[in-house]
C-alpha cells in the first residue's frame, strides 16, 4: 500500500504561479537592462551582399549591432544534443546567405525595445536572390538549388532511413486483399503561452548567466560554451518557471546566442523576447510531409506485410529532422503486428521555417496514416475497425520498434475497455440523425504506443541528489526542466514514497546549472520514467542510512525496520518506534550529519499505449466538425499524481483537436512568406471548443525500469485523437479524408464532389 504515490497531491508549484510570485525568463529585470532584437529576413534564399548598419546605429539609445561578421563563424546543432544521430549540425550563429523567410540576419541591443525595433527597420541588407524551393517534390529535383553544402546532397538532411523485417514481397503474396493509400500532414506549430525569452550578463571575470525559457538548461550551457569557446564552468543556466515547450525548446533560437554576444559587446545585460510572430517566424513546427502505405491482409483480419514510404519537410535546417525520421518511420513496425516490414524514411531541406521535435516526434504522422488504413481495410473486409486493431494489435514478446521486446497487453486492455465504456458494437443505433439530415453523426477510435525516453536514438542518463537535513527534511535536486506539467511535484512524491517521508517534508531544488546533477532534459516523456527513477534510486540510498542509525539506536536489525509518513517502526512490534528526526540526531548538541544519496539511471524502453473513442457531429451546410465526446483509454503504468496524468492527456486531445481540424502554419509558395504568424489567423481549440472528455487510465502493465512500476503520458494523448476524428469524419459522411487538417471547406468540396458524381 503506498502511502504518496498515486494520490494528487497539491503541486508544489501551486502558490507561485496563482500568487504571480513565479519567476520566468520574461520576469528577470537587472540594472541597466538591456533590450536586444533580431532583423530578419524578408527573402526566402539569398546571398547577403550587404549590411549597412549605419543608420541604425546612429539611432539614440542603440548600444550594440550585430551582422555575421561579429559573431564567431562556428558550424554548430541548432538543437541541444550535440554528436547525436537525431540532429544535425548544419547552423551558424548568423551566416552569409538566407535560407527562409524570417531568418535572423542582425542583432540590435537598445536601451527600449521600442528603440531596438526601429533600428532593425534602419539596417538596410542588399540580397542575391537564389532559387527557393518550398515542397519535398521540388526540392528534391535534379535540379533543385541546393539549400546546404553539408548533408548528403540532393536536399537530403540525412541519407535515407531504411528499415526491414522479414519477407515483404512474400508476405504480400499470401494475402487475399492489399489496400494502400497516400497521407499529407500539415504543419502545426507548438503555439505554447510563454514565447521565446533569453537574458543574459556576464560577470567581471568572464562568467556567463542565461536566463532562459528551455527543456534543456544543461544541453543549452553546452551548446553555448562550444560555439563561444568556454569551459563548461563559465556558463551558468537558470531555469525557474516555464510556460510550455511541447519538445519544440529543445532548440536554441538564434537569440540565446545573440543575447550573449551582445550582452559581451555592450557589457551591460540584454533581454531578448520574441513576440507571438517571432515565435511563428523564428521557432519550431511538427514536420510536414506525406506518408505512402501498403499492408496486405488475410480474409480474417491477419496482417501479412507492410510497406511504407515516408518524406518529411525539414524546413531551412535539419533541427530533429533526423530523429524524427527515425523514429516515425521505425514506429511503423510496430502498433499493428506484422512480421514482413519495408520502409523508407527521408527528410528533406526546404526554404520554409524550420520544422523540429514537437509532441509526438514523428509518430503523429506516421500512427495517423497506418491507422486510418487499418479503418479502410476493416471496410473492405468486411469487419468492425476496432476488432480489427484488437485482433492485430502489439503484445507480450512483440518486437518494439527500439527493436526490444514488449511487455503485457496494454493497447488490448485500452481496445477492449474503450469498446466496452462507449458500447462500441452498438454505436451505429445512437445516432439521433438519419443520414439524410443535415447534422450527421459518427464515432471513430485510434491506437498509439510510444516510448518511454527516446533510447536507443539518444543515450540517456537521469540524475539526482537527495539530502536529508538534520531535522528530517529532505532535499531533492533534480536537474530535470518543468514544463508547466508538475514534474517536481511527481519527483517529490516518489523521493517521499521511498524514503517512507510526507510529502510536505521533501522540497526541490532544479533550475540552476551551477547547483543540481547534470540532466539531459525534458523531453521524450521520459521525464517521472527516467529521472524519476534516480530520485528512487538516490532515495533509496539515504534510506539504508537513516534505517542504520535507527537500527543502532533501537537495537535491532536495520532489516527489522521500515519507515513510513517520518516514523520508523520495528516490524511486529507495535509502539517501539522513532521519528525520523530523533534517529538521525547527534548526541551531546554536535550537529547530526547531511545524509546524502545519489542515483544515477541509464533506461533503456518501456511503451505505454492508449485508445482514443470519439463521437463528431458534421454540419453538411457549413462544413463545421464538432468533437461531441471524447473517451480515451490509456495504458502508463502505475499512476503517481493521477490529476497531473488526466490533465496531460486531456491537453493533448486539444493539441490534436487543433492538428486535425483547423491549425496549420501555412506558406506562400510563391516567395516562402508566412500567411498566418499570429493567433488571430492561427486557429486553435479554446476552452470553450473542448468536449466532454471521460479519461480512463489503466495500470495493468507496469514497467520494469520506471519508478515504482511508473511509465511516461506526455506525448501519447496527442497521436490517438487524430485517426479517430478522421475515422468518426469519415463514419459521420462517408467521406475518407486522408491528411490533416480537415478544415470545413474542404468537408464541403468533398461532398459537393461526391454528390456531383452520384449525380452523374
Amino acid at each position: 500500500m503506498t502511502s504518496v504515490i498515486g494520490k494528487s497531491v497539491k503541486r508544489t508549484d501551486t502558490l507561485g504561479k496563482v500568487t504571480g510570485g513565479a519567476v520566468y525568463a520574461g520576469d528577470v529585470v537587472l540594472p541597466g537592462l538591456l533590450h536586444g532584437k533580431t532583423k530578419r529576413a524578408t527573402v526566402a534564399h539569398a546571398r547577403i551582399k550587404s549590411i549597412d548598419t549605419s543608420k541604425a546605429l546612429a539611432l539614440p539609445g542603440v548600444k550594440a549591432i550585430l551582422t555575421h561578421v561579429d559573431v564567431p563563424r562556428v558550424l554548430h546543432y541548432g538543437s541541444p544534443h550535440p554528436r547525436s544521430a537525431s540532429v544535425t549540425q548544419d547552423q551558424y550563429i548568423l551566416d552569409t546567405k538566407v535560407r527562409y523567410y524570417g531568418e535572423g540576419v542582425a542583432a540590435v541591443a537598445a536601451t527600449s525595445e521600442e528603440i531596438a525595433e526601429l533600428a532593425c527597420e534602419l539596417i538596410e541588407v542588399t540580397y542575391e536572390p537564389l532559387p527557393a524551393v518550398f515542397t519535398v517534390e521540388d526540392a528534391l529535383k535534379p535540379d533543385a538549388p541546393a539549400i546546404h553544402e553539408v548533408g548528403p546532397g540532393g536536399n537530403l538532411v540525412l541519407p535515407p532511413f531504411v528499415v526491414t523485417r522479414g519477407d515483404v514481397e512474400k508476405g504480400f503474396a499470401e494475402a487475399d486483399l492489399i489496400v494502400e493509400g497516400e497521407y499529407g500532414m500539415g504543419r502545426p506549430t507548438p503555439a505554447y503561452m510563454e514565447p521565446n525569452v533569453c537574458v543574459c550578463q556576464w560577470d567581471p571575470l568572464g562568467k556567463l548567466t542565461v536566463w532562459t525559457s528551455t527543456q534543456s538548461p544543461f544541453m543549452v550551457r553546452g551548446t553555448l560554451a562550444e560555439v563561444l569557446d568556454l569551459p563548461l564552468n563559465k556558463v551558468r543556466v537558470l531555469v525557474d518557471h516555464m510556460g510550455g515547450g511541447f519538445g519544440a525548446k529543445q532548440d536554441l533560437f538564434q537569440h540565446e546566442f545573440l543575447c550573449a554576444l551582445l550582452a559581451q559587446r555592450t557589457r551591460r545585460p540584454v533581454r531578448m523576447e520574441f513576440t507571438r510572430k517571432e515565435t511563428f517566424l523564428g521557432g519550431r513546427t511538427r514536420h510536414p510531409g506525406t506518408v505512402w502505405i501498403r499492408q496486405g491482409f488475410k480474409r480474417d483480419g491477419t496482417i501479412t506485410a507492410r510497406e511504407a514510404k515516408v518524406v518529411f519537410n525539414s524546413g531551412a535546417y535539419g533541427s530533429h529532422g533526423p530523429g524524427v525520421t527515425a523514429v516515425g518511420t521505425a514506429a511503423l513496425t510496430s502498433l499493428y503486428r506484422c512480421e514482413n516490414v519495408r520502409l523508407e524514411g527521408r527528410c528533406v531541406y526546404t526554404n520554409t521555417p524550420i520544422a523540429g521535435a514537437f509532441r509526438g516526434y514523428g509518430v503523429v504522422q506516421t500512427y495517423y496514416a497506418l491507422d486510418i488504413l487499418m479503418d479502410e481495410a476493416a471496410e473492405k473486409l468486411g469487419l468492425d475497425p476496432a476488432e480489427l486493431k484488437l485482433k492485430n494489435a502489439v503484445r507480450e514478446g512483440d518486437v518494439a520498434p527500439s527493436n526490444h521486446p514488449l511487455t503485457g497487453h496494454g493497447l488490448e486492455d485500452c481496445i477492449r475497455r474503450g469498446m466496452e465504456e462507449t458500447g462500441w458494437a452498438s454505436r451505429s443505433e445512437k445516432r439521433p440523425s438519419p443520414k439524410a439530415a443535415r447534422l450527421r453523426r459518427g464515432w471513430g477510435m485510434g491506437c498509439e504506443m510510444h516510448g518511454s525516453s527516446a533510447y536507443p536514438g539518444i543515450k540517456e542518463q537521469g540524475n539526482a541528489v537527495v539530502r536529508m537535513n538534520e531535522d528530517g527534511s529532505v532535499t531533492l535536486m533534480t536537474g530535470t526542466t518543468g514544463l508547466g506539467t508538475g514534474a517536481h511535484t511527481a519527483l517529490a512524491q516518489i523521493t517521499a514514497e521511498e524514503l517512507g517521508v510526507k510529502f510536505e517534508d521533501v522540497a526541490v531544488v532544479h533550475g540552476d546549472t551551477d547547483v543540481v546533477p547534470w540532466d539531459i532534459g525534458a523531453f521524450a516523456s521520459h521525464t517521472t520514467f527516467m529521472a524519476g527513477r534516480a530520485c528512487q534510486m538516490a532515495a533509496a540510498e539515504v534510506k539504508a542510512k537513516v534505517l542504520a542509525r535507527a537500527a543502532d539506536k533501537l537495537e535491532v536489525s536495520a532489516a527489522d525496520l521500515e519507515m513510513k509518513d517520518s516514523v520508523i517502526s520495528v516490524k511486529g512490534v507495535p509502539g517501539l518506534s522513532m521519528t525520523v528526526r530523533d534517529a538521525i540526531a547527534a548526541e551531546k548538541g554536535i550537529p547530526a550529519p547531511q545524509l546524502l544519496g545519489e542515483g544515477s539511471y541509464h533506461p533503456t524502453k518501456s511503451y505505454s499505449f492508449a485508445a482514443h473513442f470519439v463521437e463528431v457531429e458534421v454540419d453538411t451546410e457549413t462544413g463545421q466538425v464538432t468533437v461531441l465526446q471524447v473517451v480515451p483509454v490509456h495504458e502508463i503504468g502505475k499512476i503517481i499524481h493521477p490529476i497531473a496524468a488526466a490533465g496531460q492527456i486531456e491537453g493533448g486531445i486539444q493539441q490534436g483537436i487543433g492538428h486535425t481540424l483547423s491549425e496549420d502554419f501555412v506558406v506562400d509558395h510563391r516567395d516562402g512568406r508566412p500567411l498566418n504568424a499570429s493567433f488571430v489567423d492561427y486557429k486553435m481549440p479554446l476552452a470553450m471548443d473542448m468536449p466532454p472528455i471521460r479519461t480512463i487510465i489503466l495500470e495493468t502493465a507496469p514497467s520494469d525500469g520506471g519508478p515504482f512500476g511508473a511509465k511516461g503520458v506526455g506525448e501519447d494523448p496527442i497521436i490517438a485523437i487524430g485517426p479517430a476524428i478522421a475515422n468518426a469524419i469519415y463514419d459521420a459522411i462517408g467521406v475518407r479524408f486522408r491528411h490533416y487538417p480537415i478544415p470545413p471547406e474542404q468537408i464541403l468540396s468533398a461532398l459537393a464532389e461526391r454528390e456531383g458524381a452520384q449525380a452523374a
